[in-house]
Parts: structure tokens; C-alpha cells; sequence
């Protein structure tokens, strides 16, 4: 029996090298998610066989060499046929294009506002009015270009004194009023509604983003 472990383990761990060549030079930040499914499923294949004395090490053999072949055959066929690249390894995504806050892609991809939020955030972005375009990539990055009057090397160049920069906060979340960012800014329920309407907006539920910062006022993205 250990026999029998020790070749499974030695034939499994040079198999899943072989794949990790195939998917190519990449790193863990790079991989789509379909690359992590090819090699999630050969660890799933090799932790239930391996302590499986009814499972044979050329069973074993068999399965990771025919998994790795139709590895090998779906790469070779993704970067030869540009159609069929989006469908299996996805495409990227503009998400604001040109300033506007892209919704229809937003959703598509089944990403929440607040999520973007996030991402942007971990780049140092703290408002999107920052950005001029924002794109979601297959392995779920977000690749981002800055306005250029938030640029600061741009700023400093030209001599501008730009406003100074402040946090800014969701207040309405697909017209759902953020209760615990307003108490945070110590605002309530009837400033904001006032505030919307001095900015034209009566119904919130027309609202499907909005954020407030000290010095910048709002950023308003309707459902339309």
C-alpha cells in the first residue's frame, strides 16, 4: 500500500507540473478563473484517489494524463480562435468608460457598486470621479487610468492647485439610502432628501448611485 501512495503522489505532482507548463508563465494574480479550475480539479482527483486502494495507479495515470490533454487542447484552441476566447476565458470589461459609471456592465459581470468601491480603494481611489476609465479584467483585476485633473504629477507640472481631497462616502446604493454612512458623516435622512432635491432629485428609487464628500459635494448616477 505505501508503495502504491508514493507512486500516486510522484505521478500526480509530475502531472500537475506538466499542466502548470501548459497554462504557461503566469502569475497567481494572472489566472483566470478557469485556470484555477483545471488545477482544483486534479487536486480533487488526487486526494481521493491517492488513500483509495481500489483505485490503481494506472487509473490514476489515466485520468490526470486525459485531464492535462484536454487541458492542452483548450488552450491550443483559445489562442487560435479569437471567438471562442471570450466564451472560455472571459473578456474584459469596461466598467467606466470615459468618467460615466457603466451599469449595464456593472450588473453583467455581477458586480456591486459597493465591491467597486472596494477594488478602487485598494488602488488608493477613493471617488470615481478620480477615474477617467476603469476596466474590470478576465481574472477579476481592475486595470484603471486616472482623470487627468486628479493626476498629481499632471498637477504639479502645470502649477494647479487642485482642491483638497477629502473621503468620500455611498449614501444610496440602488436606491437604497446607506443609513450607517449617513449616521458616519453625522447627516440624517431629511438632509439627504434635501439635499436631492436642491440637486434635482425627488425620488430616490430613480437613484442608482450616490456619494457625498466635503469637498466635492455629490456624484449622482441615475437608473437611466
Amino acid at each position: 500500500m505505501d508503495t502504491s501512495i508514493t507512486v500516486k503522489v510522484i505521478s500526480g505532482l509530475m502531472i500537475l507540473l506538466l499542466i502548470i507548463r501548459l497554462l504557461g508563465k503566469k502569475e497567481l494574480s494572472q489566472f483566470t478563473p478557469f485556470d484555477f479550475v483545471y488545477l482544483l480539479v486534479i487536486g480533487g482527483f488526487l486526494e481521493e484517489s491517492v488513500y483509495d486502494e481500489k483505485v490503481s495507479v494506472w487509473e490514476v495515470l489515466y485520468t490526470i494524463i486525459l485531464w492535462a490533454i484536454l487541458i492542452y487542447f483548450i488552450e491550443a484552441i483559445v489562442r487560435k480562435f479569437d471567438k471562442i476566447k471570450p466564451i472560455i476565458k472571459g473578456e474584459p470589461a469596461i466598467i467606466i468608460n470615459d468618467g460615466e459609471l457603466n451599469i449595464k456592465e456593472l450588473k453583467r459581470n455581477k458586480l456591486e457598486s459597493e465591491q467597486l468601491r472596494t477594488m478602487l480603494r485598494q488602488q488608493g481611489i477613493f471617488s470615481i470621479k478620480e477615474l477617467k476609465f476603469a476596466i474590470l479584467e478576465p481574472n477579476g483585476q481592475l486595470s484603471i487610468m486616472k482623470n487627468e485633473a486628479y493626476s498629481p504629477v499632471t498637477a504639479e507640472m502645470l502649477h494647479l492647485h487642485p482642491a483638497k481631497s477629502s473621503l468620500s462616502h455611498q449614501l444610496i446604493d440602488e436606491g437604497r439610502i446607506k443609513e450607517k454612512n449617513l449616521k458616519f458623516i453625522d447627516k440624517d435622512r431629511e438632509w439627504l432628501l434635501s439635499q436631492l432635491n436642491k440637486e434635482g432629485y425627488r425620488d430616490i428609487q430613480e437613484i442608482f448611485y450616490a456619494e457625498w464628500s466635503e469637498e466635492s459635494g455629490f456624484t449622482i448616477k441615475t437608473n437611466s
